[in-house]
Formats: C-alpha cells, sequence, structure tokens
C-alpha cells in the first residue's frame, strides 16, 4: 500500500479512537458529545503541551492535517444537510410571531455587540464583523441536547425555542453568503447587501419550489426498488451534486447542502433518508469538531484572556436580554420569555462554520478561531445550568420589580391580547399571507426565468446565428420566449393580485365613510393594484435583463403580442399553471404524511 495510504489510514485511526475514548467520558459525565470531539482534537494536536515538550512530533499525533480538513469539509455539508431535513416549509410557518421577533432581535443586537467588543479590542473591520455573524447564532445540537437531558423537550418554552433555532437557521444561512460577498468585495454597502439578500431570497424560493416538485417524485421512484444502498447512493449523489451547481452560481456549498436537505425534508422517504444518512453524518461531523480542536493553541487562548471572558459575558447577557424581550414583545409571560432567552444563551457549530468560512477565505485573524471554541466550550457547559437557573431567577426579579412596573407589563400583555385577531379576523390575516405567499411565489418564479435567460443568452444566440444574425432580433427572440414561459405564473400572480386588492377593498372602503361611492371605489382598488402590481414587476423585469432587453419598439410589440396570447390561452395556461400547483402541494401533503 503507497506510504500517504498507510499514513492517513493511521491518522483516521488515532483521531477516530481518541474521539471514541473522550466521548464515552464525555457520556460518563452528561457532557455534550461535541465539547468530547473538541478536546479529543487538542489531545492529538499539534499545540498539545505534553507533545510540545516531548518533542515528539511537529504535528502531535496526526501527520496529514490537510487531509483531516477536507474530511471536516465534508463534515460541515452533512451537518448542514442533516439540518436542511430537520427543517421543513411547515415548520416555518407554524412558528408564530415569538421565534420571529426572538430571532430577529437576537442577531441584530449580537451582531451589533459582536462589532462593538471587536473594535473595543483593536481588531480589523472584519475580524469585527465575522465575530459579530458568530455570536448571533446559537447551537441547535446543544440545546436539544441540554432539553432532552433535562426532559424539558415538551415543555413550551421548549417549542418556542426550537421555532426561534429554524428562524435562526434560515437567517444563518443568508449570514454565511453576505459575509462571502464582503469577504471578495472588502466593504459594507447598504446597496450591495440589499443585492445580495434579494438575490439569495430568490434563488432559496426557485430552488425549493422547483426541487419540491422535482427531487421527491424521485426518490420516490427510487425506493419502489426497495434497495437501501440505491437510496442511500441518489441521496448523496444530489447533495454533492447540488452543492457543485450552487458553487457554480457563486453562492456557499454549505446553502447548498442545507437547500437540498430541506427539499428532502418534504419527501416520503424523509424518515428512511434520516436513518441512511445517520451513520454518515456522524462519523464526519465528528472529524468536523476533532479538525476544530487540533486548531486549538494554548498559547493563543492564554494571550487572549480578556477577549474570551469579555466575548463569554456577551453571549449570556446578550442573548438573555435580546431573546427574552423577543420573546416577552411577542406576548409570552416573563417566567416564559426569560426561559427561552436562557436556554439560546450560547453558540455552538454554526458559529464554527462561519469562523471557519473567514479562515478560509483569509480574511480573519488566526486568534478569532481559537477565542470562538473557547467560548462555545464555556457557554455549553453553562447552558443546562441556565435553564435550571430561569425560574428562581424569574421569581426573583418578580419579587423585586416595583409594583407600577409589573402593572405596565401586565397592561402591555393584555394590550396585545386585544388587538389579535379573534374569530373571522385570524382566517382573513391566514388567507391574506397565503395569497401574498403565493403572489410572491410566481413572480420570484418570473424573476427567476428571465434571470436564466439573461445567463444563457450567449449560447442561444450562438445557436440563433444560423438563421438571424441581427443582435436585436436575437434579443428579442430570447425576451419574448422567457415572457412567454412566464405567462403561466404572470396570470396566476394577477389573479391573485385581483382577489387580494378585492379584499383590501372591502376591508379599507367602509359604507358608513364612502357612502353611495362605495361599490365604484372598490372596483377601482381592485383594478388598479393588480394593474400597479404588474406594471411594476415589467419595469423589474426590464432591469434585471438589461443585457437581453431589445430597442423599445420591438419591445412593444413583444407585450402585445404577449397580451394577446394570454387573451386567447388563458384558459389553458391556469390549467398549466393548476396542475404544477397541484403537483406541489400533493408533494408537501404526501411528506406531511410521511412524517
Amino acid at each position: 500500500m503507497h506510504a500517504h495510504a498507510i499514513s492517513f489510514i493511521q491518522d483516521l485511526a488515532v483521531l477516530m479512537l481518541t474521539a471514541g475514548m473522550v466521548t464515552i467520558l464525555c457520556h460518563r459525565f452528561r457532557q455534550p458529545v461535541v465539547l468530547g470531539y473538541i478536546l479529543a482534537g487538542f489531545l492529538i494536536g499539534p499545540h498539545m503541551p505534553l507533545f510540545e515538550l516531548a518533542s515528539l512530533s511537529k504535528g502531535g499525533l496526526i501527520n496529514d492535517e490537510e487531509s483531516i480538513k477536507t474530511l471536516a469539509e465534508l463534515g460541515v455539508i452533512f451537518l448542514m444537510f442533516c439540518l436542511g431535513l430537520e427543517f421543513s416549509l411547515r415548520k416555518l410557518f407554524s412558528v408564530g410571531a415569538t421565534a420571529f421577533f426572538a430571532a430577529f432581535m437576537e442577531i441584530l443586537l449580537m451582531v451589533w455587540l459582536g462589532w462593538e467588543v471587536g473594535q473595543f479590542f483593536g481588531w480589523t473591520r472584519m475580524d469585527s464583523i465575522f465575530l459579530g455573524a458568530i455570536l448571533a447564532m446559537s447551537s441547535t445540537t446543544i440545546i436539544v441536547k441540554a432539553l432532552s437531558d433535562l426532559k424539558m423537550k415538551h415543555e413550551r418554552f421548549a417549542q418556542q425555542i426550537f421555532g426561534v433555532l429554524i428562524v435562526e437557521d434560515i437567517l444563518g444561512i443568508g449570514i454565511i453568503a453576505l459575509l462571502s460577498g464582503i469577504a471578495v468585495s472588502g466593504n459594507v454597502e447598504p446597496g450591495e447587501v440589499f443585492s445580495t439578500v434579494g438575490k439569495l431570497s430568490l434563488f432559496m424560493i426557485v430552488a425549493l419550489v422547483i426541487g419540491i416538485l422535482l427531487v421527491p417524485r424521485l426518490l420516490s421512484y427510487v425506493a419502489k426498488f426497495e434497495s437501501s444502498e440505491m437510496l442511500l447512493i441518489t441521496v448523496l449523489g444530489l447533495c454533492f451534486g447540488f452543492c457543485l451547481l450552487v458553487v457554480k452560481l457563486q453562492y456557499s456549498m454549505v446553502l447548498g447542502a442545507f437547500l437540498i436537505g430541506a427539499i428532502m425534508a418534504e419527501s416520503r422517504q424523509l424518515m428512511q433518508i434520516e436513518k441512511l444518512i445517520e451513520p454518515v453524518r456522524d462519523m464526519f461531523s465528528a472529524i468536523f469538531f476533532v479538525a476544530i480542536g487540533l486548531m486549538i493553541d494554548p498559547a493563543t487562548l492564554l494571550s487572549q484572556p480578556w477577549p474570551i471572558f469579555v466575548i463569554t459575558l456577551v453571549v449570556i447577557f446578550g442573548k438573555v436580554i435580546s431573546c427574552s424581550l423577543g420573546a416577552f414583545l411577542a406576548g409570552n409571560d416573563g417566567r416564559t420569555s426569560l426561559r427561552v432567552g436562557m436556554g439560546l444563551s450560547q453558540i455552538g457549530e454554526f458559529s464554527f462554520i462561519i469562523a471557519a468560512l473567514g479562515m478560509t477565505l483569509g480574511v480573519t485573524s488566526d486568534f478569532l478561531y481559537p477565542i470562538v471554541v473557547a467560548v462555545s466550550a464555556i457557554t455549553t457547559l453553562t447552558t443546562p445550568y441556565q435553564i435550571r437557573a430561569a425560574d428562581p431567577i424569574s421569581r426573583t426579579l418578580t419579587s423585586w420589580m416595583p409594583a407600577p412596573i409589573a402593572r405596565v407589563f401586565g397592561l402591555y400583555g393584555e394590550w396585545l391580547r386585544n388587538i389579535s385577531p379573534q374569530g373571522d379576523g385570524v382566517l382573513i390575516m391566514a388567507m391574506i399571507r397565503k395569497i401574498i405567499l403565493q403572489i410572491g411565489v410566481n413572480f420570484a418564479l418570473v424573476v427567476a426565468i428571465f434571470l436564466a435567460s439573461a445567463w444563457f443568452a450567449a449560447p442561444i444566440a450562438a445557436y440563433l446565428n444560423h438563421w438571424i444574425s441581427q443582435d436585436n432580433l436575437q434579443k428579442g427572440i430570447i425576451w419574448s420566449g422567457a415572457l412567454l414561459v412566464s405567462l403561466p405564473f404572470l396570470i396566476a400572480a394577477y389573479r391573485k393580485l385581483k382577489a387580494l386588492s378585492m379584499m383590501l377593498a372591502e376591508m379599507g372602503v367602509k359604507a358608513e365613510k364612502a357612502g353611495r361611492h362605495t361599490l365604484r371605489v372598490r372596483r377601482v382598488i381592485a383594478e388598479l393594484i393588480p394593474l400597479l402590481s404588474l406594471g411594476t414587476m415589467f419595469f423589474l423585469l426590464m432591469g434585471l435583463s438589461a443585457s437581453i432587453l431589445p430597442t423599445m419598439e420591438l419591445l412593444v410589440i413583444i407585450a402585445l403580442c404577449a397580451a394577446l396570447v394570454a387573451v386567447l390561452l388563458r384558459r389553458w395556461f391556469i390549467r398549466v399553471h393548476t396542475k404544477i400547483q397541484v403537483a406541489l402541494l400533493d408533494t408537501l401533503e404526501q411528506g406531511k404524511e410521511g412524517h
């Protein structure tokens, strides 16, 4: 066998044996297994003091760290893929206001605090930006483990925490994409941020819609052969293939792993996929956390005691305050809000991924990663104690709170319950949200069609060049083709806009104020909103597809022809869109049954 192969197997053997022994001890002493993996990495790493004193090996017990880091990258992919499998669109829609309030407040406050702490210690702009992002994310793995050990997973505050984690995961993916863009450009322009967020949102919507239409059907076909091996290979092929596609589109591989996991979460084979992928995930995620331990340098940690101490306090108190306040503002009582905040006050695997991204891109300093690991270890150890302490602290704060402040808090909760929609109002708001979501999805698909047409314009133009040499006519054909493919979605969006505008007109224009003009005003509003929305959409498409936009004269002709086709084939386009919508809903329902 080749010497390099023997060396690699030796490294893998040392890594797995050490990780196995240390995690047995962690399990024995009821500590999170993640800490065991990190400790194992430190024990066999190049910075282990015993090795340095004895001069046993310059690289510790590991000879080829680069190969281990490559395997660790696979660990990141499997971690995010399995996180996507645990996520579902139904979960996102069911998390409620608490999750969104708490997650947004936590992320905004922690990003700002991270930036301020970095600037206070005189770190670079990139170090400060990455620190803010690192502190913004809580650890799903650690929280679930802590709540399971304390037998609190099914309590109300725990469900609120899981909702916050779902929203955090989605926002975390956006943060990673933003950080990648900022690292490449080197600056933080508001316009660039909004552009990145818009493109990312568009890509995620289109990927989810198209993926949910195609992937679950493919998995159902493969599952008919009743071969676990065939299903596992197909799942891994889809995972790595989609990650490669996402990288080609200049997004993070982490985003691709999460999205394909979320798509597969809607398939009927979810339970089987999770069972098959679990041992693969466990192996590579163990290597990922051990690789983190390999990078821990006690000298760096000893040279940075104050940053570790300050950042640990910022994580604990910042997250408790922001998450508790967000949960309270969403309508929870003080006790539940405090339990939510104290359950989320740590950082973990997502923070490691963000820190690793900074190192990979070469934009953060070497000291940041070990500091993040140290803070994560400390906050992980304190998490179970904080969850237990939430009730006593809540009772103490309540006894100390002056009566006028307690009365204000009580009045706020009562006011919030009074303004919440009741009875028919709840149904109407749910219907409005559903219509807005459908309109957004249809418009996102239209934008994606035009962007894809612009992306593939060069090869299409080269193909058309055999028959049509004029550049303007080539652009006209490509643009009109994109518009024709988009017509089912544009017609569906118009119909949904019409329904929404009629609802809003009826809710907004009251007979006692408009009098005999009530019906006329409602009709004008119901016609005006869809037309203005489609007009805005048309100008947006012109801007996005500027590279394939023909002259204004040809554009007017194309628009008139498209309007004529839409009128003549309106029913056919509606049937096409209905079939697509039914297929999407069927897949979601089948996935629900499969869960």
